[in-house]
């Protein structure tokens, strides 16, 4: 009797404290803190005392159960509303796999990227041809250049 009063007392003040925190638009956590604090009186409602013989015959049990079954829908819909706005709350392994795709992203991929692949390059270099000297050596490295790149 003592446990179903203090159990029935914790759950009390958790959901006003949830009232209190919802009052200041903080309804994510207000929406947790009631899960939290309907998980007491959930258990005194199951029946955890007697499980063999009353839970299955039990309406105030079952009816426990669905006072979890919310409890545990409050959860996964806080955590999924969380996940949605990309808190900064979430496992480590969820913000490395965060921090590894923001550097994967670059500004320019293609711009530090060879213009020719290995597979592509022809196998042999040509040799140098005899620069002359005179205006015409100017021209003669823009066309190696060009053929370089195929063009």
């Amino acid at each position: 009797m003592i446990a179903e009063t203090v159990c029935s007392a914790v759950s009390a003040a958790g959901l006003g404290i949830a009232v209190v925190t919802a009052y200041r638009k903080r309804y994510l956590a207000a929406a947790r803190i009631a899960a939290y604090s309907l998980v007491p009186i959930g258990l005194v409602m199951t029946g955890v005392v007697g499980w063999l013989a009353d839970t299955a015959f039990s309406p105030t049990a079952w009816a426990g159960f669905g006072v979890l079954g919310a409890a545990w829908a409050l959860f996964a819909a806080t955590r999924a509303v969380e996940r949605r706005r990309g808190g900064t709350r979430g496992t480590r392994a969820e913000r490395k796999a965060a921090a590894r795709s923001a550097q994967r992203d670059a500004v320019a991929p293609a711009a530090s990227a060879p213009s020719l692949s290995p597979a592509t390059r022809p196998a042999t270099r040509p040799a140098a041809a005899p620069r002359s000297t005179g205006s015409g050596e100017d021209f003669s490295d823009i066309e190696a250049i060009l053929k370089k790149h195929g063009i």
